[in-house]
């Protein structure tokens, strides 16, 4: 009996004690769950999910039954039930706001599971978008410095969107593309005279994201800073659903005007749409719309995409001239931040529940989707009036030198981001092959000092991997033996190998910029064996063993139709002179993909004067076949749109 009450006693003195403990806490707990807004909503409505307002109901106990739907829902998932695991999903992240991993298996399940459920492109890009937009604009709110968020919206647009896993990757790429183009516009094109890597960053910078970063943030301050374009905001809104439909009109209506096509355009127009071509073409508003653009853009930005403008600028100026309408572009922003965000979450006791490694990596990788596809030509108009707009990307070799910049500020973290004690450095075998894909591209381009100063970079690599017998056989090579290896070695690569018959093409442009005629027909040879190889021998092994024919066509399997877009996107960064002079270098097969570009881009400047209205054709004359070249390039695109929609059908 003795034992029983000493017990007993002992018993109430723990509950006491317990009591009084939480007493004491409890006002600090609650005060920082208010601060770092850890705190759920204990309130019911009407119109709220009843699977919610049980939960809510419950109490204390809605821990435990959140936990039950977590796994009801996985459940669901590995049945396919996928429709029913989300819905089971969403009612989770009402009761659990702060529970990352249900944000992301909803988000899973979005973009992967369901999408693929889906007949159509079209469909198909819903779905990735809500679940996109899950993690944007609702998870990474209410868990800003959440690694994992960020890690897997970074991870959508690199692999959902910026890979060739998915058939309709090709309609997401032109899906981003167009949303992007919208918002941001096209990025400045850089002139002759300033093209280094410094220079375009810095155009970047000053004349496309500054204006938005430094834009009045709400009307009243747009109202001080500029009265017309305040009026003139007002103006159009009367007509617009929003600021970001505002900016759609007004991309759509600069577009018609930059065409040639703008009067069968204008035919069609509605009141509104006359009443905003006028205002665009308004010479008094220009100043206005100077002002009222950025202003739009900031807003869209911040209030539509959670993105902050600021932070899009910084990460230009320390990585790139970042095309926004790439979707590695977005990897990178989103992978970027949070490691920013998480890294002032870190101390010595929780390095482990941080994956610096991948959310890192996703980074490095979306520098390399940019180095390999970083520079857009996109025919916003056709695309958004046709299903055929002209969707091409092609490298930017600004991006080379990022990677390794990039590679030391990770490496220098240490033991936070990746275990140094391992034999093989995966990051490092990452830079390794990196190189080796930057040593070709310049050495295909026929810039061989280039390709020397990155092979010496290869070789006096930090932590390379010394143990690979290759490794130490390729540092001795000389630059056309170690660049012959390699190709042997990797052709099997769809990445490496475009990126080598883009260069071989890049090459030959310049040769003719130079007037180099020989050189320009040895480089475009050279590119052509290179294709020729690939698509006759390794792009058969590829798809037969995957099955994935279409979307693994990194590059188009007609060389010449490769060689013409090249070609035009080259042409169209040219002033007047030098495009006047490649114009004329080139063979009639190529000046017809450009003629009509060239036509919208300088026709206009001749026909203000009389006097010079005929110069135009003899500057720049007509190719012959040129009517017969445009139904090849409407019939090609639409076979792609074909081609795509029966790989969707047939799965």
């Amino acid at each position: 009996m003795q034992a029983s009450g000493a017990a007993r006693l002992t018993g109430i003195v723990m509950i006491l004690v317990g009591l009084g403990s939480s007493l004491a806490l409890a006002p600090r707990i609650t005060a920082s769950a208010g601060r770092h807004g850890l705190a759920y909503d204990d309130i019911a409505t009407d119109s709220q999910d009843p699977t919610v307002s049980l939960g809510i109901a419950m109490g204390a106990f809605r821990g435990l039954f959140a936990n039950y739907l977590w796994l009801r829902a996985t459940d669901l998932k590995d049945k396919g039930l996928f429709h029913e695991s989300v819905e089971l999903a969403r009612a989770i992240t009402k009761l659990q706001p702060r529970f990352p991993r249900v944000w992301t298996f909803h988000a899973w399940n979005l973009a992967y599971n369901i999408s693929v459920e889906t007949n159509t492109p079209e469909e198909r890009w819903q779905w990735v978008q809500a679940g996109i937009s899950i993690l944007r604009d609702e998870a990474i709110p209410l868990n800003p410095k959440d690694l994992l968020l960020h890690k897997e919206l970074a991870y959508i647009y690199l692999h959902k969107i910026g890979g060739y896993t998915d058939d309709s990757n090709r309609y997401y790429k032109r899906k981003v593309a167009e949303t992007w183009h919208e918002i941001m516009g096209e990025p400045p094109r850089p002139s002759a005279e300033n093209r280094s890597r410094e220079d375009v960053i810095t155009l970047y910078v000053e004349t496309w994201l500054r204006p938005i970063v430094e834009a009045p943030a709400d009307p009243a301050a747009l109202r001080e800073a500029s009265p017309e374009a305040a009026d003139l905001y007002e103006r159009v809104r009367a007509y617009a659903e929003d600021d970001r439909d505002i900016l759609r009109r007004w991309t759509l209506m600069s577009e018609i005007y930059r065409s040639a096509r703008a009067p069968l355009f204008e035919s069609s127009f509605g009141p509104d749409a006359r009443d905003l071509a006028d205002a665009v073409n308004d010479p008094e508003l220009a100043g206005a719309w100077q002002a009222l653009v950025p202003y739009l853009r900031k807003r869209v930005l911040e209030d539509d995409f959670n993105m902050a403008p600021r932070d899009m600028m910084r990460y230009t100026q320390r990585l790139g001239p970042i095309d926004w309408r790439s979707p590695a572009a977005h990897a990178i922003y989103w992978s970027a931040r949070g490691v920013e965000q998480a890294l002032g979450r870190v101390h010595e006791g929780n390095e482990d529940v941080f994956d610096f490694v991948n959310a890192d990596r996703f980074t490095i990788q979306g520098v390399q989707e940019l180095f390999r596809y970083g520079t857009i030509s996109f025919n916003y108009l056709d695309w958004v009036t046709s299903p055929r707009g002209h969707y091409f990307a092609t490298p930017n070799e600004h991006f080379a030198r990022t990677y390794g910049d990039l590679s030391e500020d990770i490496i220098a973290r240490g033991g936070v981001v990746e275990n140094r004690a391992l034999v093989r450095s995966p990051f490092v075998t990452g830079y390794e092959n990196f190189l080796r894909d930057v040593v070709a591209f310049f050495y295909s381009r026929g810039d061989l000092a280039e390709a020397e100063y990155w092979q010496e970079k290869f070789r006096t690599l930090t932590d390379q991997n010394l143990h690979e017998p290759r490794r130490i056989e390729e540092a001795a090579m000389t630059l056309a033996d170690f660049v012959a290896y390699n190709s042997y070695e990797r052709f099997d690569s769809p990445n490496y190998t475009s990126t080598r018959v883009v260069a071989g093409i890049q090459g030959a442009l310049d040769s003719l910029l130079r007037g180099d005629g020989d050189a320009f027909r040895a480089q475009l040879q050279f590119a052509a064996d290179i294709h020729r190889y690939y698509f006759n021998f390794q792009f058969r092994q590829v798809i037969a063993a995957q099955g994935a024919e279409e979307r693994m066509e990194s590059m188009d399997r007609d060389f010449g139709f490769l060689t013409g877009g090249i070609f035009q996107q080259f042409m169209s960064a040219l002033p007047f002179e030098e495009a006047e002079r490649v114009y004329n270098r080139a063979p009639a097969d190529l000046q017809r993909y450009a003629f009509d570009l060239l036509s919208e881009k300088f026709r206009p400047e001749f026909e203000q004067n009389q006097e010079t209205r005929e110069s135009f054709e003899i500057q720049f004359p007509e190719p012959p076949g040129m009517e017969q070249h445009r139904r090849f390039v409407q019939q090609k695109l639409e076979q792609r749109l074909t081609n795509q929609l029966e790989g969707l059908n047939n799965q």
